[in-house]
């Protein structure tokens, strides 16, 4: 075998990595790197074998930060990597492939190096090591170049904006790409999908990892990075224009949803001369940072799935997010931010506003059908969220869709299934569903979408209901969950808060959800009126049930206003005058006039 390694075990003995972590200086001109950058390695294709890899590493990555600042390799390999990607317009036009996989491969282990350093110094200090350089002391480092981490950050962002996923000559005018798109079309007969795209989804993919990995310094701190210098790079200086050309680009990454090469694929054969070291050219893998990202610190098992099927979607969604809740700096609110904001459909031909240079048009039919169809990852929910709570242009879109059950039916079974989803991914549906419930057009439009045979529904068969009624079914069956399971005061409170918005527009419901409105309210109301019983006769104490329902609801005022004053007065009065006398009759000292109910 030599100096290929065959499998992850082998990699601490690998002697290229050992020279590389080693106490060596190691110019940036010097061939180890070519011989480093050939990889021979089986593809990892999930979590369990990309955490072995890290295991099987550690003890590389751990000798480069003790000798780094002796060496400067890591600078080295950067500027290796940077050299690499100025030098791929010239292996396009010469037809050589060799620059394009050494610059994916030289990413990769940047990306996986990255990670050890970030997890185990701070930002200055990491800092430090991308300046180091060969000096008679241990603690000596160059001023020429400490701009590195800037241009590697700008760097990964023209990788991300520049490089086309898949027929290039369609998506840019950049006569080099043409070059490349042309002879691959002429090389393989699988045409540019499957040997161009390959190539370029992998190096899209490892660049958009390496920036999650740049801006995961945050998981590293108790305090929110309002100082950060990565953070500063990203919202200053050459990264500035690149904003609303990269958060475009995340976003049709997501919409896109393009899958990733099969494992074990290699657009080029390998070398038998080189040293193997890593993976194959088609990584393809994430590193695993997302499940980080996620809203509750895991995912779903169908988010899993989702970012196996196509993980470049998923870490561009990743890092969009990220970007989008930077703290903003001191003189300028987050760029990110203001793009997602701002941008507009394609069909919109009203002038951008001046005061944001950041604006842009995306296909709002395009990004909503990706919305509707990934409502299962929590990211997307996310996403889906922040577009319509800041996003006008987006909300305003939303509403006026003619098929908005495409969109609600996914948030309502998130909702049916609570107990499968973490309590995050639930939060996020149930605010989405409260903003669409504010703008009345909805809560017209829903009674009037009937749905047919809702299999994912087990309760009760419903071979046809409107979308109004299922929503009022799914909510009140959350609100029973979390008054039996979690006691989360909050979410009780939303949820009654979409009820309200929506009581004024019941229309034609159907008899199971009228049923259940008038069970849940009569359950609730016999608990309240026993506690004020109790309360009006201290002989019985009653401090367990006072607490249970303060816990609810200010004492369970708040509960009876938003359940009677806005539901059943608009619905069902006569239904409740009924229910009020069955209370009385089993109660007694309940006087009824307290619950009168204006007609």
């Amino acid at each position: 075998m030599g100096a290929n390694s065959s499998s992850i075990s082998e990699l601490p003995e690998n002697e290229y990595l050992q020279k590389l972590s080693g106490s060596e200086s190691i110019s940036e001109n010097d061939p180890f790197w070519n011989q480093l950058l050939s990889f021979s390695f089986t593809t990892p294709t999930n979590s369990a074998d990309l955490k072995l890899l890290e295991e099987a590493t550690i003890s590389v990555c751990k000798s480069l930060v003790e000798k780094n600042p002796r060496t400067g390799n890591l600078g080295s390999l950067i500027k290796v990597f940077l050299s690499r990607t100025k030098e791929l317009k010239i292996s396009a036009e010469c037809q050589n492939h060799l620059f394009i996989w050494q610059a994916h491969n030289a990413l990769f282990i940047i990306c996986c190096l990255l990670k050890v350093f970030i997890s185990r110094m701070s930002e200055e200090e990491l800092q430090l090591h991308f300046t180091y350089e060969e000096k008679a002391g241990p603690s000596s480092y160059g001023t020429e170049c400490e701009d590195l981490i800037e241009e590697l950050l700008c760097c990964l962002i023209q990788l991300i904006v520049e490089i086309p996923l898949l027929y290039p000559c369609q998506h840019t005018d950049s006569n080099w790409w043409k070059w490349l798109c042309s002879w691959y079309r002429g090389r393989y007969s699988g045409g540019v999908t499957s040997a161009l795209g390959d190539i370029t989804y992998s190096i899209s993919l490892e660049a958009v990892t390496t920036l999650i990995v740049f801006l995961s310094c945050q998981l590293f701190h108790k305090e929110i990075l309002r100082e950060s210098i990565i953070h500063r790079y990203l919202m200053h200086g050459r990264c500035l224009p690149y904003t609303s050309r990269l958060v475009k680009t995340l976003l049709y990454n997501f919409i896109r949803q393009e899958r990733s090469p099969p494992p074990g694929t290699h657009v080029f054969q390998q070398q038998t001369d080189g040293g193997g070291l890593l993976y194959g050219i088609a990584s393809g893998v994430a590193t695993g940072l997302w499940t980080v990202f996620t809203l509750g610190g895991v995912g779903s098992k169908a988010s899993a799935q989702l970012e196996q099927c196509s993980p470049l979607a998923s870490q561009s969604l990743l890092l969009l997010l990220v970007l989008a809740n930077l703290t903003d700096a001191p003189d300028i609110p987050n760029p990110y931010r203001q793009a997602i904001m701002s941008f507009k459909n394609t069909q919109d031909n009203t002038a951008f506003s001046s005061s944001n240079p950041h604006a842009f048009q995306i296909n709002f039919n395009s990004l909503y059908t990706a919305l509707c169809e990934q409502q299962k990852s929590d990211q997307a929910t996310l996403l889906l969220y922040m577009l319509l709570h800041q996003n006008s242009n987006m909300r305003t879109y939303v509403l006026a869709r003619t098929d908005i059950e495409n969109l609600v039916l996914p948030i309502l079974e998130i909702l049916y299934h609570v107990e499968e989803r973490n309590s995050h991914h639930v939060y996020m549906a149930l605010i989405i569903l409260l903003i669409l419930t504010e703008d009345d057009g909805f809560n017209r439009s829903i009674h009037e979408v009937i749905l047919k045979n809702i299999t994912w529904y087990a309760e009760r068969v419903l071979t046809e209901i409107s979308l109004g009624s299922l929503l009022i079914l799914v909510v009140i069956r959350t609100i029973q969950y979390n008054m039996t399971r979690t006691r989360d005061k909050y979410l009780h409170t939303n949820c009654l808060a979409a009820l309200a918005n929506m009581s004024a527009q019941f229309r034609s419901l159907h008899q199971y959800a009228a049923q259940r409105i008038i069970s849940y309210t009569c359950r609730h109301l016999r608990r309240y009126v026993y506690v004020l019983d109790k309360l009006y006769f201290p002989h019985s104490h009653c401090s367990t049930l006072q607490h249970c329902f303060s816990t609810l609801s200010d004492n369970g005022e708040e509960l009876l206003s938003l359940t009677c004053s806005h539901i059943l007065r608009s619905y069902a009065s006569r239904l409740l005058t009924s229910a009020l006398h069955l209370l009385h009759a089993a109660c007694p000292v309940t006087d009824l006039c307290m619950f009168s109910v204006n007609r």
